[in-house]
């Protein structure tokens, strides 16, 4: 199945795309595509633990289950003042 994933803030800066397109077997959790997408930059690891996820405009758990044509939002920790 092809997914869409997109990238906020810090995380567009480090894979340096707002947006990638990725397949995945069906069955795929968020989860497991978040360690794949974040193991394979080592700047990111650090941030995997603090990240929101957001599937077609819905929060989600790691564990939500997707679909092919999903949209895939990973949300960095906001600060501001």
């Amino acid at each position: 199945m092809k997914i869409r994933l997109l990238f906020f803030a810090v995380l567009r800066d480090l894979f340096q795309s707002s947006e990638q397109i990725m397949e995945a077997p069906d069955g795929t959790t968020v989860g497991e595509v978040a360690q794949r997408v974040f193991s394979s930059r080592d700047e990111a690891i650090f941030l995997k633990e603090t990240i929101c996820f957001a599937v077609n405009c819905s929060y989600v758990s790691p564990a939500h289950t997707l679909r092919d044509g999903d949209e895939v939002a990973f949300i960095p920790p906001v600060a501001g003042g």
